[in-house]
Formats: structure tokens, C-alpha cells, sequence
């Protein structure tokens, strides 16, 4: 039942002990059927194998107050198969549609219940369980050892398919878990450093190449059957013809590559990056959107190529083989460097072209699939976004008597108003407190001892280290270490950065 699957969540939560989570994990997963291992692996795991249903926190709000029903008897068969309807809604009415499934779903959860279906449906369930957690705690429930499943894991699409295998066929089949054409793996990801030197130092013997801003992408190929698949093994084969026929001119009769999908201005230079996610979230006249902004695509590297398999091999053989069944149009700008002064060269050259940055990779190193992998460092300035400010609280202390942390919110075209991502009072000078202690009071709307609420028409600049997860804020989403770079007095609030476009950024450095 879910609301064995919801206790064990809690009590998780409830512990810090890493043992103790494996071993209550491992008890939930000794009672499941066999039916239900692939969506009660991804409920523990905080994922959905729908991965996502276009929900947000406005559309769960109205069905999580509802009245809560005498006793909760749902299945966790029966949860997958709402989200399993939920993806399929599509067309006219589908918010309809939707509403009367989830007010269905809802009216049979209990409290509890319903906390734990909001938080798995917007990715913000944490119960200190990491996919490696409910990884070992797999192998302890299924009496296999640990290296296997993780073995396992660097060929599969999803830690649900290691558990049927792990119950059903047990170590061997584990072991004999490789490469399958047309079952995507999962992206390895790369660590980060301030700077490229620091990257050559940690990376060396390296290579340098330029890190695109566009869109992950995973190309299989056998024969004249290729298929595009997105960094979360979604087919995206009909909305990329191009990239389709581009895979069948390789010279390599079946492969599987990893590269990114950008959209280029006239002069070659990239497109910012949403114009690309516009391109590859189109599902509709294909053929229109492919003459209006054609796509290109850039492979850096080559995980399966005409029956061998790669993954294991040092990242300069997997280079080789790239090169071999992939010319040079159609791969990522790669530089050989020696010394940290080549590798900070390299970092400006891919700069100056329009590109966000380079991933600095080890020659020796493996693929780590679904792994934020050492072999991998990235190198870019801090990203950017222009938000509006909402409020302003009073400062303390040598702010005292100035208007200091700012409310900052994105854009929202489809709610309406602004969706608030986090607060900052850091890179502020004393022109600036100045500036913003007079103008705020003059856009006024509402004051309190602490905080003064603003017209939201001032838009600033803010520089941050990351986006993550947030139950506090309505979007779902806070920065991290964000800081002011300046005010755009030269744009209107309504030319800010959007929600959507800070989620897929979000989505895009996962």
C-alpha cells in the first residue's frame, strides 16, 4: 500500500543514520510485489518514472484542501496509474481532465498521504535518501552485493529497472547489464571549479571544450533507425528531424553519442538558450519550426560504436572513436592543453564566441553515466538573471535606517504577477543602498516595521551560484549565494526573466 511507502519515507526522514535508512528502505522493498517494484523504487527515490506531469504548486492547492476521506486504502499501482493519465492528458480540456483526476486521487489520501504525492510530483521530497540510499538499500533486500547494482546502474535508464532485475535474476543478471541500443543511459555530469587552472590542476593530463548552451542530448543509432533522447531519456526523435538525418550520415552503423542540440545566429554564434528549448520542446508543425530555426548538434563523446562498448574506456579513446564516426562539423570544439595558462586560454576563446563556458576533462577518465563525475570539471562565470524587486526589509547594524535585502521574483506570463525565487542585501555599495532607500519608498505599496512592499517595477541584475529546490517559495526554486551586479534601469519588469525560463535552467545544470 502507498501509505507504507509514505511511513517508510517519514521515518527516514526521521534519522540521520545512514544504516538505519538502508535497513528500513530494505524491509519496504522485501514486502512489494513484483509489479509494483518500478513505481515504489522511484516513489523512495523522489522521482516519478512519468518524470514530469506539467503540475505546479497552484494547480495541487485547491485538491491538497479537501476534505480528508474516513480511512486511505490506495495502492501504489494505483497512484502510478494517475500519473500514468495525468502524462497522457494532451489536447483541449486537459485542465479539466486534470483537475478531475487529481480531485479523484486526493479525495482517497490522507494527510500525510497528500504531503508526500505534492512533494514527489514537485520533485521536493527529502527524506535524506539519495538514490545511492535506496541503491544499497536494493542490494540488502535483493541479497546482492552492492557493486553490482551499481555496475548495473551505469548501463540502466532507471534504478527501477536494476530492481526487477535484482529480484528477478538476481548478481548475474546484474553482471550482465551493458549497453542497449535504444535505452538511453544517463548523462554523466561534471563537477565544478572557479577557474580553469584550478580545473587543469585537478583534471590533468587534460583537454579543454567548449561547453555549449543548449541541450543535452543522446543519439542511438543502428543501422537507419536513429533516435534523439533528452537528458531524462525522453524521445525527442520527431521534434529533431534534423539531428535524425545527421545521425544517419555517420559513418558507423550503430552508435550511441553524447552531445548537446543549440540553435546559431546567422554569424554562427549561439542563440540564448531558451530560443533552443523553444525549438526542442515543439511538438507541433515540426517541418515550420525546422525552416524557421534549424537546429545543430555537437557530440563530445562516443559511448558505443559498431558493437564495443566504451564507457569503461579512458576519455581519450572514447575521442578517438568520436572522431572517427563523427566529422568535424558535427563535434564540440575540443583543445589538447599542457599547462593551466593553455587551459585559461581556451576558457576565453570559448568566452569570446558566445559559449557559457568549458568542461575541462581528464584523457584518462572513464564515463561515469549518472554520476557527477571527477573526470569532468565545468568553468563559467556566475549565470545571471534579471528579476523585479517585490520588497525591500530595513537594514541592521551600519544599514541601519537604509533599505538593504531585497524580495526578488521572476516573471510569471502564465499566472500573472511575479513568483518569488529568494532574498540578497550582498554586492550593494553605498551608491547603490542610497539609490534603492529613496526610490523604494517612493513605489510603496505596504509598510511594515521590517519590510517595505514595492510596485514590482525595478528590475536587477542578479549574479548567483545555483538553483535549488525549495518548499518556502511558490515556484519551487531559490538561488544560492545570489548577489546584486546592478539595476537595469534600461528594462521594464515586463522584459524580466520568467519562472518557466528559471526552471529550465534548473532542470538544464541537473
Amino acid at each position: 500500500m502507498l501509505t507504507d511507502i509514505v511511513t517508510a519515507s517519514r521515518e527516514v526522514a526521521a534519522t540521520r543514520s545512514r544504516l538505519k535508512k538502508i535497513a528500513r528502505f530494505a524491509d519496504v522493498l522485501r514486502q512489494l510485489e513484483a509489479a509494483e517494484l518500478p513505481a515504489a523504487v522511484g516513489f523512495l527515490c523522489g522521482e516519478l518514472r512519468q518524470r514530469r506531469l506539467g503540475l505546479g504548486p497552484r494547480a495541487l492547492q485547491q485538491v491538497r484542501a479537501e476534505p480528508e476521506p474516513a480511512s486511505s486504502a490506495v495502492t501504489v499501482l494505483e497512484l502510478d496509474a494517475v500519473f500514468e493519465a495525468l502524462e497522457a492528458l494532451s489536447g483541449k480540456g486537459v485542465a479539466s481532465e486534470r483537475q478531475q483526476l487529481l480531485s479523484a486521487l486526493f479525495a482517497r489520501l490522507s494527510a500525510e498521504e497528500r504531503d508526500f504525492v505534492v512533494r514527489l510530483i514537485l520533485g521536493e521530497l527529502r527524506q535524506g535518501a539519495l538514490e545511492s540510499i535506496v541503491l544499497d538499500a536494493l542490494a540488502k533486500a535483493a541479497q546482492v552485493s552492492s557493486e553490482a547494482i551499481r555496475k548495473a546502474m551505469l548501463f540502466a535508464g532507471s534504478a527501477a529497472d536494476v530492481a526487477v532485475s535484482a529480484f528477478h535474476g538476481g548478481e548475474a543478471e546484474l553482471l550482465a547489464f551493458t549497453i542497449q541500443l535504444f535505452r538511453p543511459l544517463r548523462p554523466m555530469l561534471a563537477q565544478s571549479a572557479k577557474d580553469a587552472a584550478e580545473a587543469f590542476t585537478r583534471a590533468a593530463p587534460a583537454a579543454v571544450e567548449y561547453k555549449l548552451d543548449g541541450a543535452r542530448i543522446q543519439l542511438h543509432r543502428e543501422g537507419d533507425r536513429v533516435a534523439i533522447y533528452s537528458r531524462y531519456g525522453s524521445d525527442l526523435s520527431d521534434a529533431l528531424p534534423e539531428i535524425v538525418e545527421l545521425g544517419r550520415s555517420f559513418s558507423a552503423q550503430s552508435l550511441v553519442l553524447d552531445g548537446e542540440v543549440i540553435a546559431l545566429r546567422a554569424d554562427g554564434r549561439p542563440q540564448p538558450f531558451q530560443v533552443t528549448m523553444q525549438r526542442v520542446g515543439r511538438k507541433l508543425d515540426v517541418a515550420a519550426a525546422r525552416a524557421d530555426l534549424p537546429l545543430r548538434a555537437f557530440f563530445f563523446d562516443c559511448l558505443y560504436a559498431d558493437g564495443q562498448v566504451l564507457v569503461e574506456q579512458p576519455n581519450s579513446a572514447r575521442w578517438q572513436a568520436l572522431c572517427s564516426a563523427v566529422p568535424a562539423p558535427a563535434r564540440v570544439t575540443r583543445a589538447a592543453v599542457a599547462t593551466a595558462d593553455e587551459a585559461e586560454a581556451a576558457l576565453h576563446g570559448a568566452l569570446a564566441s558566445g559559449n557559457e563556458g568549458v568542461v575541462v576533462k581528464s584523457l584518462s577518465s572513464s564515463y561515469d553515466a549518472g554520476r557527477r563525475g571527477a573526470g569532468w570539471i565545468k568553468v563559467k562565470p556566475a549565470p545571471t538573471l534579471d528579476l523585479v524587486v517585490l520588497a525591500v526589509e530595513w537594514g541592521s547594524g551600519r544599514r541601519k535606517g537604509l533599505l538593504s535585502n531585497l524580495h526578488l521574483g521572476a516573471r510569471d506570463p502564465e499566472a500573472g504577477g511575479f513568483v518569488m525565487l529568494g532574498k540578497t542585501f550582498k554586492g550593494l555599495t553605498d551608491a547603490m543602498l542610497k539609490w534603492q532607500t529613496e526610490k523604494f519608498q517612493e513605489l510603496a505599496t505596504e509598510r511594515s516595521e521590517w519590510v517595505v512592499k514595492v510596485r514590482p517595477e525595478v528590475v536587477v541584475e542578479i549574479a548567483f551560484d545555483g538553483l535549488q529546490k525549495s518548499s518556502t517559495y511558490a515556484g519551487g526554486l531559490a538561488l544560492r549565494f545570489a548577489r546584486v551586479k546592478r539595476y537595469r534601469e534600461d528594462k521594464p519588469a515586463s522584459d524580466a526573466d520568467t519562472i518557466q525560463f528559471v526552471r529550465e535552467l534548473f532542470e538544464r545544470v541537473q
